[in-house]
Formats: C-alpha cells, structure tokens, sequence
C-alpha cells in the first residue's frame, strides 16, 4: 500500500484568509485570555511591520497599528480539518484525521482512476490551491512514515521499505517524532542522525531507552501497523465564515459566500451526492440572522452553478444591520446523477442548458416568476394541461395523439374533410365539476392536406366541429 499525507503547516491562518478579498495584507491571530492577549500566527505582511508570534497583543500595537486582528479558535480549525477530509473522501475511501492538521489517505488503490503518483499529487495540489490552503504532501509505504517525511521534504515520493530506510536515515533525530528527553539523549551520544541510530543493536537500544522509541521506530519502518479510524462523511453541510469586519454591502459578501459554495461542490463531490436544498446565513450582532433560502427544482453540485443562483438570491436582499459572518448550511443532499452531454456541440459558449437557464432566472426573478406548462391527469382537452412551477407539474404523456395547435375555443368546420384518418375516440368525463362533455374525436384531413382534430356530440350525426390542428 501507498500514503500520501497531506499536511497543511498554516491551516488556522489559511481558514481566515480564505475569507478575506486582500490576502496580502497584514493579520495576526490572537489568542489567550483576556487579561493577556497574545499573537498565536501572523501574514508575512504582518512580520515586515514587526510583528512576531508570541508577542503580547499590547506590544503589537504598541509596535504597529495597520494589522487586522482575528480570534485564533481552535473548533474553527477542526471544522477546515474535517472539510478537507470531506474533500479529500473523493480521492480515496481511507481517509484518516489520526494527527492534527494532516491528511492520510491510501492512494494506491485509487491511482487506477487518478492516473500514476505525479499525475494524481497534481491535481491534489491545483484543487488545494483553488480552495486557498496551504500545503505539503509526502508518498510512503505507511502512513505514519508519510507523516514524518512532510514535516522536512515537500513533494517527496518513498516506492518501497528501502528506500524509505534510506530516506528516514538521512534525517536528525530531533525531526523523527520521538519525545524530546529521548530525541536529546541520542544526540549526546552522538547519534544525530536516524542511520546511526538504525546501526546500532536493538538490544542495547531497548535496554537503554523507553519502549515508545522502539515502538515508534518499528512503526516508521512499517514492522508495526498504525491502527487509524477511518473518515466517514457526515450527511449534513454546516460551515461558518466569520469576516474580519463588519459588511453593510451585498457586493461585499460575495466573495466569502462563493467560498463557502466552493466548499460545498467540494464536499458533495465527495460523497458523490448533489444538493436540492440551502440555507445562507448571515448573521448580525444582536439580531436574528437574515435568511436565504435557496431551492433548486434537481439536485446539482457544480460550484459555478451553485454560487450564480446564491448570488442571485442575495443581490435584492436589504441588509437589515451590518453582517458579521456568512454560514451555510445544506441538509437536503439527494443522491445526484449527472445529465449525460452531447458529444458534439457546434457552439458551446453561446448555449446554456434549459435547467441551468431556469435555475438562474427562478433565482433573479422569484420561484413564482417562472412557470412551466405541463400535462394534467383530465381526458377533457381543455383541462388536460396546466401551467405552474415545475416542481408541481406531473409529467404524464397521453397515449392518444394530441394536437400543438388547440383552438380556445372549438369551432365549426367550414368545409367537409376529405378522409377521415382515425377514429371516433369518445371522451365522456367532467360530470363532477359541471363541465360534462360526450363527444366522439376524430382525425381528419381537409383539401388542403391539414390534419385537422375535430369531433361531434355523441349520438349527433351534423358537422364536425374543429377543436385542434395537428402540425
């Protein structure tokens, strides 16, 4: 088996800046009680103005007044941890959270499908990336070994235990996840790297040493399994952004609300499911949260998509006081089946599918705003159709042929056909309602090659009146 462990050395900042349109600008992540206030993580711009971590809040602004400040919350930072794993379930189905900030995820039963190592790391990193997070990645046989390898070697890919041997030997013994007592025990006997110790013999290292060393050495090497409990997705999508200052304007919530739909196309790719049903929240200090609810007629999971019809959703709405952070929340996530897509298309720029179209213009416009025509359970002509949201609409074909062109009301016809093509059909329904019809249908065909659609009474043998034409 392969692992690659994904580690992400800035996930507390990386989750704050995702929410931020300026990225570049100085920020510190504060932490601490009250009474002291301390710097946990800043941006480089953040470090240029002299900033540095573990420094008093008081002695930053003592030293610097044009940084931002946010809360350095560590329930925050285990939300971005299990959405990354939500991501990451694509990729593999043994996904592990076992150390904090990384990613473990056997990838070799998934390269059939991702193609071979550097392929797959490629398309890891380009959706890392896009989603705004900060990362390494190491291949080894096991994860744990996975695990040590990205604290020093970035982008390194270990095939088989000798290499790994090789590759682990090469490291310092303070850089192997031992404890520090025996980390610097070691080093003062003069073994600062990992072959040295691996040169020695087990005996005089048990002897002299914890049994966590051993355990853990045996455990790099692969003699000792790691025993990890697997990811599972959850069935509900729950995430906050919480903004750096307050919003007053739509147009500024744009970009935090298109993360935040990112992270959810992420999330359903991952448990192979779609969305039908989302609720934006945004909340204010001191009141209720202003709603937005968006409901979709299929379910779909494309970011692009998704984001225009939240967009349009917010984009009429009167902020009621300013927004202090955006939540989504998506409980509604059916099974989603992807529309297969023509194979030649003449011109796909200029075209835009029909579900996509209604979505947009149900979100700009009101669900109540776009209507659809559809087919009626009534045998009587005049009410075997209807028009209404297409969510209430019930697709029913009628077996007998039924004209495109139905008369408003019917008529009688002015000339006699000249081949009566099929028939009679009787329709005899409506007693219920006070509208009861008896009539016999025909198709027929006048002079002029029309198919025409026309019928008489039951039990009348006068002209035929016409109710429809056929194209």
């Amino acid at each position: 088996m392969r692992w690659a462990c994904i580690l992400f050395p800035q996930l507390a900042m990386d989750g704050v800046l995702r929410a931020s349109e300026n990225p570049e600008a100085p920020l510190a992540l504060i932490t601490g009680p009250s009474q002291r206030r301390v710097v946990q993580a800043i941006t480089p711009a953040a470090r240029d103005l002299g900033l540095r971590p573990g420094m008093t809040l008081t002695a930053a602004k003592a030293l610097a007044d044009g940084f931002a400040m946010a809360e350095y919350d560590e329930q925050q930072i285990q939300r971005w941890h299990r959405l990354l794993a939500a991501w990451a379930y694509r990729f593999s189905s043994h996904v592990s959270l076992h150390y904090p900030r990384a990613l473990l995820l056997e990838v070799q039963s998934s390269m059939a499908l991702f193609g071979p190592w550097p392929a797959f790391e490629r398309r890891l990193r380009s959706e890392l990336e896009s989603m705004g997070f900060r990362h390494r990645i190491a291949l080894a046989p096991n994860p744990a070994a996975a695990r040590i390898l990205a604290n020093s070697h970035d982008g390194i890919a270990v095939a088989d235990r000798e290499a790994l041997q090789q590759a682990l030997g090469r490291m310092s013994v303070h850089r192997l996840g031992w404890a520090a007592e025996s980390a610097t025990a070691l080093s003062r006997m003069g073994l600062r790297h990992v072959h040295q110790v691996l040169a020695l013999p087990r005996a005089t290292l048990a002897r002299r040493f914890p049994e966590e060393v051993m355990r853990h050495l045996d455990t790099l090497l692969g003699s000792r399994a790691l025993v990890l409990d697997c990811y599972a997705p959850p069935d509900v999508f729950d995430v906050r952004l919480e903004l750096n200052y307050d919003v007053e304007s739509n147009q500024a919530l744009f970009f935090p609300l298109k993360r935040l739909v990112s992270d959810l196309a992420a999330f359903l790719a991952g448990r192979d499911s779609g969305v039908q049903r989302f609720t934006v929240h945004l909340e204010h200090r001191g009141q209720d949260d202003t709603l937005l609810p968006v409901g979709l007629l299929a379910a779909e999971r494309d970011a692009e998509m998704l984001f225009e019809l939240t967009r349009g959703r917010l984009e009429p709405v009167q902020l009621p006081a300013p927004v202090q952070a955006v939540r989504l929340v998506a409980r509604d996530l059916p099974r989603f089946v992807p529309q297969s897509a023509p194979l030649f298309e003449a011109r796909p720029q200029q075209t835009l599918p029909w579900e996509q179209l209604r979505e947009r213009l149900r979100a700009r416009l009101g669900d109540e705003s776009v209507l659809e025509l559809g087919s009626y359970p009534d045998h009587r002509p005049e009410h075997a159709w209807r028009h209404g949201a297409a969510s209430t609409l019930q697709s029913q074909q009628p077996a007998p042929p039924r004209p495109g062109w139905l008369m408003p009301e019917p008529t009688r016809l002015s000339v006699a056909p000249s081949a009566i093509l099929a028939g009679p059909e009787r329709i005899e329904s409506g007693w219920w309602d006070g509208a009861d019809i008896r009539r016999d249908y025909f198709l027929v065909q006048t002079d002029q090659g029309q198919l025409a659609w026309v019928f008489r009474p039951v039990g009348e043998s006068g002209p035929f009146w016409l109710h429809g034409w056929f194209a």
